[in-house]
């Protein structure tokens, strides 16, 4: 399952070397669809997608194709639990054309109304 998100990221941890052959690196990432109650969501690149993160800041806003993992544990007790992970298949920088990484308004919000009126436009028709 595809999933893709859009944030400012908050914070990125170093590569861990989990085993001989695997390595995971966990990055946070401040949702913008909610500025009045922020989301920080930890996502999680495995094996040699974990460079992917050299080529982005903290603050930038990035573009993040994900899946949604789920698993089940079982204790030494038989007590059984259940994990998920964000598991991330790419990670963009995002240029907004905005001169920087500032968020795009939220759909809620009207676009900014031009004080200058219909009459005072340049257009020839």
């Amino acid at each position: 399952m595809g999933i893709e998100v859009t944030g400012k990221l908050h914070l990125i941890y170093d590569t861990k070397q989990v085993t001989e052959r695997f390595q995971k690196r966990e990055f946070v990432v401040e949702m913008l669809d909610n500025p009045k109650y922020p989301q920080m969501v930890l996502f999680q690149l495995t094996g040699n997608r974990c460079d992917q993160l050299d080529q982005v800041q903290v603050g930038q806003t990035v573009r993040i194709d994900f899946s949604l993992r789920g698993r089940e544990w079982k204790s030494p007790k038989g007590e059984v639990k259940y994990f998920n992970s964000l598991d991330a298949w790419s990670v963009e920088p995002l240029s907004l054309g905005r001169g920087g990484d500032e968020p795009p308004p939220p759909d809620d919000e009207p676009p900014p109304i031009d004080d200058a009126g219909p009459d005072l436009d340049d257009l020839p028709f």
